[in-house]
This record gives structure tokens, sequence and C-alpha cells, in this order.
């Protein structure tokens, strides 16, 4: 398989949804949370370029955008989107129904991306859910290529694409504007700049966790197996930060 090159992007954002949930599972205290906070301090070293993104602000921002009425349906991509739709609701109220649809993107043997939806059935077919709704909303956590966003749009029932709001914690500004052209959207934080060049995004949970790179027919991968991707992003500081979130994996899998 042949991939192309991965820019340095002028700025990256990393959604920090590791402490919290490490420190929760494992204790403040505990030799995890000691290492998951060390491995986020070397992750914002690069200050200039590096910046962290927590869940508080991208919500509080996000919900600063309505209200809303209760929207008759929510429609939460994958875990993720559902995991948003849920955390969402339960500070403003707008999402009393949320319906799972599973759609992803997966590598495949030519280096670029495929949608699955991962033995769900058809986009079509889970989305007939939303058929005769009268207010629709589609969440998903983040709009980085906008694909995901975007098909699940293309693939309401006839109709149903005037009566729906898209929703997001975080996406890149010419993706967002994309999913804007389809509906209304609403994002708690939006990055300027061209995808990958200019900027981009990755959860922090899936520098050590596998899961964050799907491939087709093959196992999944953390994002410090991927070294290219490493070296892209964190560039002096990638082998340091490769060796950490190595080391925090496999202290996660052990307790």
């Amino acid at each position: 398989m042949t991939r192309r090159a991965t820019p340095t992007p002028r700025a990256l954002y990393v959604h920090d949804d590791l402490t919290d949930d490490v420190c929760r599972r494992w204790g403040a205290e505990s030799e995890a949370g000691r290492q998951v906070r060390a491995l986020m301090r070397l992750v914002a070293r690069d200050a200039a370029r590096v910046r962290i993104l927590t869940l508080a602000e991208q919500i509080g921002a996000l919900t600063a955008a309505g209200p809303h009425a209760p929207f008759d349906v929510a429609i939460g991509i994958g875990g993720a989107g559902e995991r948003v739709a849920r955390q969402v609701h339960a500070r403003t109220g707008w999402f009393p129904a949320v319906e799972r649809i599973e759609l992803t993107r997966e590598e495949n043997d030519a280096g670029g991306y495929d949608l699955s939806t991962r033995g769900a059935g058809t986009l079509q077919t889970q989305l007939k859910r939303a058929d005769g709704r009268a207010s629709i909303a589609v969440v998903d956590d983040t709009v980085f290529s906008g694909s995901t966003m975007l098909a699940v749009l293309r693939a309401l029932p006839a109709g149903a694409l005037a009566r729906t709001r898209a929703f997001c914690l975080r996406a890149v500004g010419e993706s967002l504007a994309a999913v804007g052209a389809l509906c209304p959207v609403a994002a708690g934080f939006v990055a300027p700049g061209r995808l990958l060049h200019d900027v981009s995004f990755i959860n922090a949970s899936g520098l050590v966790r596998r899961g964050a790179i799907r491939r087709a027919g093959r196992a999944p991968l953390a994002f410090y197996e991927r070294p290219e991707w490493m070296r892209a992003w964190f560039d002096r500081d990638a082998a340091e930060i490769t060796a950490r979130c190595a080391a925090l994996a496999g202290m996660l899998t052990r307790e």
C-alpha cells in the first residue's frame, strides 16, 4: 500500500479525551495517571504550533450557539457522535431522542479512504428512522474532511434535509463550509486553513488506543504505531512522544 506523505500542519489541535478518562479509571495518582499527564505536557511542548482542546470549552461554545427547541431525533454518527449528542443534551436538553448510526472512514489498499458502515446496513437503511421526523439533528465529534457528515446528510430520506441541522464539537473551516452549503451547522471550535497543510485535529486517546486508524480487512492501529504521522505532527519530539505512548498503551492494557 502506498500512502501519500503526511505534511506537517502549521497548527495541530489535540482534543484531550484521555487525561480525565485515565484518571477516572485508574486514579489521578496512579502510575497511569502520572504518565498520561506527562504525555500531555510533552504533546503540548511545541506551544507555538500545538494546542490542547478540552471537552468543556468545545461544548460551552457549541451550546452558546443555541438555544434550540428539542429535536425530534438526533442522529449520532458512530460512538463518538452518539456520545457528543448525549453530552450536549445533558447540558441543553436539545437531543432527547438519540439514534446511533454506523459510519466511519477506513483505509483501503490504495492508500486512500472508503466509508464503511461496519456491517450495519446501508446508510439509507439506517437513516429510515429519520423519515417523517419534524426536526432532525445530525451530530458528530469532528468534521475533518467532512466526508462522513456529508454522506449522512446526502443519504437522508427525501425532504428530510430541509428539516435538519448539523452539530459537531470541532471542525476544519473549509470542510465545515461544505456542510453548511447543505444545511445549517454549528461547531464548538472551528480552525481556519487548509486541511492537513494548515490544520489538523487528533484525539489524544487515539495516540495510545487502537481504533484511531481503522483499516479495511486488517487490525486497527493507534497513532503511535504510524511513525510517519507522529513525525509529521510532532517533529523533533516525535520519538519521545511515541515512546511514551507505547509505554502508556502497555500500561492501560495490563491494568
